[in-house]
């Protein structure tokens, strides 16, 4: 809806379409050139391929959409609070996109209702797999902020409430206002901004405890990109992709409809009406793709990271004759900016929207949350707003909990399209890639999200840089020692190696268990890591074990149950103290940790019990194999055999206290899998400390744990030292 100022709250009896607004209230969009807008005419000048690409694929019609945009015109505002009835139209309907008089028609807003009770029915509802929760989030609203806000704040609380809006980023007109509201309300986090038209900008500044704005840390975004497409970007963090106010101002069929409706008493009460019945229906029935917006938006992403956001411009400001046509309720469920954090506080918000971990969707039509976007290779997995490293097996993967139309965009070209719920996509070139989803509504396509993009870029020298092998002045090893008798041809992996901080008795000690996916790994790739603890007095202790699918589970964790009797019995000899011993390791090494510590009877076998171990530490681990029969070669597919080998359905009181970690760019499912068993543990009543380790992935995390200001080992160092000294660990 437009910010109209002069009349809100007025009857429509009373209106003078002939009366010209001021600058303020006719935001107009940019004069034509030959009959187009002069944003896309600048970039077809260059005659290349590519641009001429770039604008083809852009287009929702590639008849209708430039006749549409070759009518926007200055408009009085005395139109302008209506707009959102409408749909520009110059030049008629494409073959896919109906008129607005064909979306207002009665029949057809009953069928789009039910049209949207049936997305409801189909929608699936996804699991939350990844590091982030989503959070629904209105941006650029109004209330109490100057004369023609109608709206008040409770208003927009109880509007947040009934939406599921958990965040509500205020622009002030003139502000931030002191008085306007910041923090938690509700179960509704408030932040305060500022809109300043004149300089199409939204600023959310950064706030002390004590609310005094801070010179550092503000957040700009460019708005009403429609009167300013040329608009300089630096300082700025993103730009509004979608707007309400937009929509109002690129439409040109307003003023005959209003003609119409003004004079016809009956057509308007039936306007009325329909309203009340479906207001939702209604008020998206402008909802519109402007193609020269997302050109803009492409630009600026060919060049780095530009976070795109969805604006309401609520205000709550459009009455007449007793009937609100904008109230914030309907204004909220209409569009939302979706801000992927860990948490639902100021800086994990502004952090998010800063590194481009949103979507925009237009939830009127079918609740988009579940959404996932972002590249997955064998590093990890980058969501939207990322960097990943383009590898040969990259993959950009899409996600939606409904089947959609989906188009995968790089530079501003549609690369893969698809329909369905899922879009894949092998990359092979570096760059921007954001997707659309699209919905069908009785016979039109109307969209419905979209992502900010990934980006992916061509490997480095430094991304190929392994840790030193060398050990520290200070360090010892003893490689190669055996711990427990089997086979002949399973000697190398009951096998050990025992790194020894010099002239230390009564050491902590850490038995490290490898990953490699219970098939893969060794030892002997785990130098750099014995070393790092080892020169900070940690004894470190790194088996090897038995693999499958050769050998199948328990193998594994019955050679890693030896190799910890192993070290109880002997660590003493080599300057361990044998009441602190800690057991830990990655991925599959930290299942191991996490069942040998929780499952009394591998240990029982050597008459141990976790008594024996004094913490254990398991980073970006698997701890529930029951659903479904991934890892069949190792666990096969008896429910039950998976189910026992779950360390999450063992967890109970007394045990050791837990440090469980997971990475920003973990595996799939790792980081729901870290949450839920640190979550299972607190609820059992054990210690436990959750540790997030932000820009790493789950090769990664096990490179920079040997660098000395690594977060992961220094939690690790933090946490051996808390136990030892009688410390419980907490939540993190």
């Amino acid at each position: 809806m437009p910010c109209i100022e002069r009349n809100c709250g007025g009857n429509l009896q009373t209106f003078n379409p002939s009366r010209k607004g001021t600058n303020d209230e006719n935001r107009a969009g940019p004069p034509t050139v030959h009959g187009k807008p002069p944003f896309p005419a600048r970039l077809d000048a260059g005659s290349t391929p590519r641009v001429t690409a770039i604008i083809r694929l852009l287009l929702v019609s590639q008849n209708a959409v430039w006749a549409k945009l070759a009518g926007v015109k200055y408009a009085s505002a005395s139109l302008l609070w209506l707009t959102f009835l409408v749909r520009a139209s110059a030049a008629g309907a494409s073959d896919t996109n109906l008129t607005v008089q064909q979306r207002l028609e009665t029949q057809h807003l009953q069928a789009v209702h039910e049209t949207r009770l049936r997305f409801a029915r189909e929608r699936q509802s996804l699991p939350n797999l990844g590091p982030y929760e989503d959070f629904r989030t209105v941006m650029h609203v109004h209330a109490e902020d100057s004369d023609h806000t109608k709206g008040t704040r409770q208003q927009v609380l109880e509007a947040a409430k009934k939406t599921g809006v958990r965040v509500v980023m205020f622009t002030d007109h003139g502000g931030p206002k002191p008085e306007t509201w910041h923090g938690m309300r509700e179960g509704v986090l408030f932040v305060a901004g500022e809109e300043n038209g004149g300089a199409g900008l939204l600023r959310f500044p950064n706030f002390s405890p004590d609310r005094t704005p801070l010179p550092e840390g503000e957040l700009r975004f460019l708005s009403h990109i429609e009167e300013r497409y040329d608009a300089a970007s630096d300082g700025f963090a993103g730009m509004e992709i979608s707007n309400r106010h937009t929509d109002a101002k690129l439409d040109e069929s307003l003023h005959n409809y209003l003609l119409a409706a003004a004079t016809n008493p009956d057509q308007w009460h039936k306007l009325v009406g329909d309203f009340k019945a479906y207001p939702d229906e209604i008020f998206g029935a402008s909802t519109d793709y402007h193609a020269e917006i997302f050109a803009k938006w492409d630009q600026e992403l060919d060049k780095r990271s530009f976070t795109g956001i969805g604006a309401n411009d609520a205000h709550q400001n459009q009455i007449f004759q007793g009937t609100t046509f904008d109230p914030y309720e309907v204004s909220f469920r209409n569009l939302c900016t979706h801000i992927l954090a860990r948490e639902l506080t100021e800086p994990e918000v502004r952090q998010a929207l800063r590194d481009g971990h949103v979507y925009v969707s237009h939830d009127w039509l079918c609740d988009p949350t579940g959404f996932a976007f972002g590249a997955a290779n064998n590093l990890g997995v980058f969501p939207m707003g990322d960097t990943a490293v383009l590898t040969g097996n990259t993959r950009v993967v899409g996600l939606t909990p409904l089947p959609a139309k989906l188009k995968l965009i790089h530079h501003g070209a549609v690369v893969q399209e698809t329909a369905g719920t899922n879009l894949t996509f092998v990359a092979k070139e570096p760059g921007a890639y954001r997707l659309e989803a699209w919905l069908t509504v009785e016979g039109e396509d109307r969209p419905w999200i979209y992502s900010n993009p990934v980006f992916l870029r061509v490997p480095t020298l430094l991304d190929l840089r392994l840790p030193s092998r060398e050990l520290s002045s200070n360090v010892e090893m003893k490689p190669d020692l055996e711990y427990t008798e089997g086979q002949p041809a399973d000697a190398s992996k009951h096998k050990l190696d025992v790194y020894l901080p010099k002239d230390k008795k009564l050491a902590p000690v850490f038995l490290f268990i490898h990953g490699g996916a219970w098939r893969s790994g060794d030892r002997s790739q785990y130098l750099p890591l014995g070393n790092r603890f080892a020169k900070e007095g940690i004894l470190t202790v790194v088996p090897s074990y038995r693999l499958a699918p050769k050998n199948p589970h328990p193998a594994q964790i019955e050679d890693v149950a030896a190799a910890f009797a192993w070290t109880v019995q002997h660590v003493a000899a080599y300057g361990g103290d044998t009441n602190r011993i800690y057991v830990g390791g990655h991925s599959a090494g930290g299942h191991l940790a996490a069942l040998l510590t929780l499952a009394p009877r591998y240990l029982e076998a050597h008459q141990l019990s976790a008594k024996n171990i004094r913490g254990t530490i398991v980073l970006s681990g698997v701890y529930d194999l029951a659903e479904g029969d991934s890892q069949a070669s190792v666990f096969g597919k008896d429910k039950q055999v998976r189910r026992d080998a779950s360390p999450l359905f063992h967890v109970k009181k007394p045990a050791p206290p837990f440090l469980v970690s997971y990475c920003q760019w973990d595996y799939p499912t790792l980081p729901a899998q870290a949450r839920l068993f640190h979550a299972a543990l607190r609820k059992a009543g054990v210690a436990a400390q959750l540790v997030f380790v932000p820009r790493e992935g789950h090769i990664s995390e096990m490179i920079s744990i040997t660098r000395d200001d690594d977060p992961t080992a220094q939690a690790i160092l933090k946490f051996v030292g808390s136990t030892t000294s009688g410390e419980a660990s907490g939540s993190k």
